[in-house]
């Protein structure tokens, strides 16, 4: 069925245009980062009681699910039924005992990228760490080999080719929200900038 058909198209957020296709952003770097499988590993850090470094077949002993979510990109395209599966942001909690002044969490990419988002937000379960999209390992330019996957934010919140994640107790801004789109990015309250950049 053509996506454009769907039946719940109505669940478009305002001002999105719905594709089958699935644009590659790569900004910052320009390109996909050259990343060492054998060197890999995925850390957790800050307001923490412990700090951890995982490699990937230590990840992929946590349990592994798979969810379905639409992708809402700020520059206005929408890709509905995505298929990802990897590891879920809140499995990782047990490990890391997070102290309780940790409010938010900064996620760091290869290639220069980062993005701020709410702890409460990350712990939802639609929340995951995701490796394959579609039945498909995920390519470098789509953010292989593991990219963040908040269903619930417009998707430069989704991080590709995460590298490390520190929980703060203070919010600040990442990579495009310190040039100016919106510290939130809730695609159904179309926080894609500040207000005072829309005027």
């Amino acid at each position: 069925m053509d996506q454009l058909s769907r039946s719940n198209v109505k669940n478009l957020p305002a001002n999105q245009i719905v594709t089958n296709k699935f644009p590659v952003m790569s900004y910052p770097s320009g390109n996909a980062p050259e990343i060492n499988l054998q060197n890999w590993k995925l850390a957790a850090y800050g307001l923490v009681e412990k700090e951890v470094h995982w490699s990937m077949d230590e990840l992929m002993k946590f349990p592994q699910i798979s969810i379905e979510s639409d992708f809402h990109c700020v520059t206005q395209w929408s890709r509905f039924d995505n298929q990802w599966k990897g590891i879920r942001f809140n499995s990782l909690i047990s490990e890391l005992k997070p102290l309780s002044n940790a409010k938010y969490v900064m996620i760091y990419s290869y290639g220069g990228y980062s993005t701020n988002l709410d702890l409460d937000i990350l712990l939802g379960d639609d929340v995951l760490f995701a490796h394959t999209h579609d039945g498909i390992p995920l390519s470098s330019d789509h953010g292989g080999p593991l990219r963040l996957v908040v269903p619930k934010r417009y998707a430069w919140k989704s991080a590709k080719w995460v590298k490390s994640f520190e929980f703060m107790a203070v919010d600040k801004p990442g990579f495009w929200e310190s040039r100016g789109y919106h510290m939130r990015g809730d695609p159904w309250l179309e926080e894609r900038y500040w207000p005072e950049l829309q005027r």
